[in-house]
């Protein structure tokens, strides 16, 4: 069975989270992606701490295609310097798995 992976990353906006998601599936970077938000984000940022709503994506991905999720994320995203932070799962459905590798799957593009 393939490594999978959750990768999250937060934007600015509910419009900019559809985005990325959408963007993530419909280059079979990401086998689907979830939206949660608002959420409340304290940060520091050039200098000062900040207080912002924020919408967090979770992505969905085959470890195989992690460096193109993450660039495609890079070059999407609005911010400077996004988050995009990948955490492996280590267990799951074999059937839901399975899915996330063949969505994501190259021979899929």
């Amino acid at each position: 069975m393939a490594d999978i992976l959750t990768v999250l990353t937060t934007t600015g906006s509910a419009e900019q989270a559809e985005a990325l998601a959408r963007g993530a599936v419909e280059r079979r970077v990401a086998a689907c992606a979830q939206i949660n938000g608002p959420v409340t984000s304290v940060f520091r940022w050039d200098g000062a701490v900040r207080t912002e709503p924020e919408w967090q994506v979770l992505f969905k991905t085959s470890a195989a295609r992690y460096g193109e999720l993450e660039a495609y994320v890079r070059d999407a995203h609005p911010y400077d310097v996004p988050e995009i932070i990948a955490t492996p799962v280590t267990r799951g459905s074999a059937d839901y798995l399975r899915w996330v590798d063949e969505e994501t799957s190259a021979a899929g593009t």
